[in-house]
């Protein structure tokens, strides 16, 4: 069973390759694709809440407010990315033993490194640019992401109403 365990550990990683590889796609998106995309779910948003407060808004009106949350949409996808790729970095790096600072510091690392490098592939798409910005927008989100891991796990393994084996001498 150890054996198979030992085998299996190195696949806890393919959740973040997956998220790398669905960020690296919509990244490559050009950018009337990109944002056509987050403006049908800005104008869902503004839908759906004019339906369930009964605001019986127009068209145009949910156009126009749709518009207004538009790039607070982007930037909130940027960060839930990014949060999502910092958990699937994190727990496996957790199952391996690295905790504390050190995990903070290597899921950032990578998070953040693979941020930057999104970024700059970004700028050879059609229609799209890079920003610094995002960078530490996509930062924000990864670093959430880690902190969530960090103390999901210590609370888990730190539980006080967890009965702890007796030595018996």
């Amino acid at each position: 069973m150890k054996i198979l365990i030992t085998l299996l550990k190195p696949l806890s990683f393919l959740p973040a390759l997956l998220m790398m590889y669905i960020i690296f796609s919509f990244s490559a998106q050009p950018g009337e694709v990109s944002g056509n995309l987050s403006y049908k779910i800005s104008y869902e948003i503004i839908e759906t809440k004019s339906e369930l407060l009964s605001e019986n808004l127009s068209s145009e009106e949910i156009a126009y407010k749709a518009e207004g949350i538009h790039y607070y949409v982007r930037k909130a996808a940027h960060m839930t990315e990014y949060f999502l790729l910092a958990i699937a970095i994190s727990f496996p790096l957790y199952v391996y033993g690295v905790r504390g600072i050190w995990l903070m510091l290597l899921a950032g690392i990578v998070c953040v490194g693979f941020a930057g490098l999104d970024e700059y592939h970004q700028s050879f798409v059609d229609a799209r640019t890079s920003a610094i910005k995002d960078v530490g927008i996509d930062s924000i989100g990864a670093f959430i992401g880690i902190l969530l891991v960090q103390a999901f796990c210590w609370s888990v393994l730190n539980n006080p109403n967890k009965k702890k084996k007796k030595r018996s001498h």
